[in-house]
């Protein structure tokens, strides 16, 4: 009650001096006797109707420090009701004091401004206080364009951060020569290191939204400066209920991160809502996210298939955290451990189940490991996805998307040639099944278990050094969600018998990526960590490749994934005859299997008109 005990005052002393000023305004200021009358005949009636209307409406609850434009209007209409109703007030009973109309007009204008005043002044001197309070912290540049640099300057006046904004960089040159909240603002184009030397900046911070290559740039300008680089969240990243600035340091995924992929939601929708949708491998890095991303669409049924014990029930248990944290309801949930090379178990789910789409994720992908393990790679990446696309045309499948990978393209290693084996098997039976068969193929994955990221980050922290290949390895990137993204927009618009590839945009040097992640893990290349090279593994490449000869025509059908040409032969009965050759040496030695597997191979791309690898011999003998 103290609060709104001294509001009351607060607001009586107001309109009594308002209206006081409005008595002078209209008689030029001469304090006569008629004048003091008036003033004394409806000074009390007046204050007590106008705080009435201010304790009904509760507008002494809107905080004067913390006060908006729109707490400003707000305050203003109350105003303007109180001035309305004394003026009906008085025309509807004669007992009430007849004040003229035009005091009645100038005293609504005057409180309006008293409160607005009073407002701006309390907000004022908060921002003086954390200003006076904040001189010896961080001086700070915000690299932002208009609405959002805007906001990021007030929040941060407004707060009690240890910052202070000194400048702000437009990089699009959209607000020049401005000042904003008594910030400067600068052009982009003079160049941000020296921007950085006019204001002796700390700190910048960026929003999140910002591409990949910008995050990039700017983040090593300020690492060659000595300034900390952060990224500042988004609304859609900030958790529900908390509005305060938060800031956190800029990751791997934010250098190599795109523009956002514009989907066909309605297209992807149309092939998942309430329907039955089994995800093979979906433990795994782009498998778990497909499970994830399917309940943005509305799915009756998600089947989740793995081998791995232990992954499904990880995936068990975060669906059930997020099964008990969301209000709506989640779809039903089948959580199931079993190989897919086991063609009986497969048959027994797809008839129990009956799934309408099938993404197919499950595969062993690390390649030197695969290279010593020629057995697991053929029989699970090959028989396992034969078994799946008899079993989904058995059961009439509606769509079956197999997820496949670069180095399917001229393939130098056995896990490559795994994968190509089994995208030709899927397209042979394309050529005949009323399943829609679709190939999607993308390179590598940032932060997939196993891959290079995660290597790197380990070696990281046990103090260096960092081993990267070759200085000259170039490998494509992208980010698991905006993989899978791509993957069910594939699944939406691709025909049967489709390879689709995904654009990968730039390849990237792994060299580079290695001083990346050593520049933000807060080190130094090379005088805190060092790069060693080891030279190629057995079955590697320094490039990777999303297209054959023949496919160099791809058109594109969506921004960002392209449509091969088709093959005119298929070879259906050629791929049984090359499968039975491939099963009949699946128990043979590693090197009699692996001749066996570039002995498939090479049938295979010789009768789809795909140029095999120039350096056989040299494939042969690397594996």
């Amino acid at each position: 009650m103290t609060r709104l005990g001294i509001a009351v005052c607060c607001y009586a002393v107001i309109f009594a001096a308002s209206l006081f000023c409005a008595l002078l305004l209209r008689f030029d200021f001469a304090l006569t006797e008629d004048v003091q009358a008036i003033f004394r005949d409806s000074v009390l009636i007046l204050v007590l109707l106008k705080i009435t209307v201010v304790l009904f409406s509760r507008d002494w609850r809107r905080r004067m420090r913390y006060s908006t434009i729109y707490d400003v209007a707000w305050s203003a209409g109350i105003c303007l009701f109180s001035g309305i109703l004394i003026a009906a007030l008085q025309m509807a009973r004669e007992t009430m004091p007849q004040i003229p109309r035009s005091i009645i007009a100038m005293d609504t204008l005057i409180s309006a401004g008293a409160i607005a005043a009073a407002r701006i002044m309390a907000h004022g001197v908060r921002k003086l206080r954390n200003r006076k309070r904040n001189i010896n912290a961080s001086r700070t540049l915000i690299y932002a364009n208009g609405s959002e640099s805007a906001a990021m300057t007030t929040s941060i006046q407004t707060s009690s951060s240890k910052l202070r904004v000194v400048g702000i960089v437009s990089p699009r040159n959209l607000i020049p020569n401005s000042v904003i909240a008594g910030v400067p603002v600068y052009d982009g184009s003079q160049g941000l290191e020296a921007i950085i030397k006019k204001t002796r900046a700390e700190v910048l911070l960026m929003p999140s939204r910002f591409s990949g290559r910008e995050v990039r740039e700017v983040s090593q300008v300020c690492l060659l400066n000595g300034v900390d680089a952060h990224l500042v969240p988004s609304i859609d990243e900030i958790p529900a209920g908390r509005f305060e600035l938060k800031m956190r340091e800029v990751t791997i995924d934010d250098l190599l991160r795109r523009e956002p992929n514009q989907l066909d939601m309605a297209g992807i929708r149309t092939f998942i809502h309430n329907r039955v949708i089994m995800v093979t491998g979906a433990s795994g890095s782009i498998g778990s996210e497909v499970c994830r991303q399917l309940l943005n669409f509305g799915p009756r049924k998600i089947i989740l298939l793995d081998q791995s014990e232990f992954g499904i029930f990880q995936m068990e248990q975060e669906f059930l955290a997020l099964q008990k944290n969301q209000s709506a309801t989640l779809p039903q949930l089948e959580f199931i451990v079993e190989d897919i090379t086991d063609r009986e178990a497969m048959s027994r789910i797809f008839m129990l189940h009956r799934p309408a789409v099938v993404f197919h994720a499950a595969a062993y992908k690390h390649v030197p490991l695969m290279e010593s393990n020629p057995q697991a790679a053929v029989r699970n990446n090959i028989f396992g996805t034969q078994v799946l696309v008899d079993v989904a045309d058995k059961f009439s499948v509606e769509r079956f998307v197999m997820i496949s990978t670069d180095k399917a393209v001229r393939p130098t290693n056995v896990m490559g040639a795994t994968k190509l084996i089994a995208e030709q098997y899927l397209h042979s039976v394309a050529s005949y099944s009323k399943t829609r068969f679709i190939t999607v193929r993308f390179g590598n994955v940032l932060n997939s278990a196993g891959s290079v990221v995660p290597t790197f980050r380990r070696q990281i922290e046990e103090g260096g050094p960092v081993t990267v290949t070759d200085p000259e390895m170039l490998r494509y990137f992208m980010t698991i969600p905006e993989a899978v993204q791509l993957v069910l927009q594939s699944g939406a618009i691709g025909r049967t018998g489709d390879v689709l590839i995904l654009d990968m945009g730039e390849p990237v040097r792994i060299v580079d990526l290695a001083k990346d992640m050593i520049r933000l893990s807060g080190q130094r290349y090379p005088d805190d960590i060092d790069i060693v090279y080891t030279g190629l593994r057995p079955g590697e490449k320094l490039y990777e490749e999303l297209f054959y000869e023949t496919e160099q025509d791809a058109v594109r059908i969506h921004e960002k994934i392209f449509r091969a040409p088709r093959e005119s032969d298929t070879g259906a009965m050629s791929m049984k005859d090359e499968l039975a050759l491939l099963a009949r040496h699946l128990n043979s030695g590693r090197e009699e299997l692996r001749e066996v597997l570039w002995q498939v191979t090479s049938m295979i791309v010789e009768r789809s008109s795909v140029r095999p690898h120039k350096d056989t011999d040299s494939r042969r003998g690397a594996a």
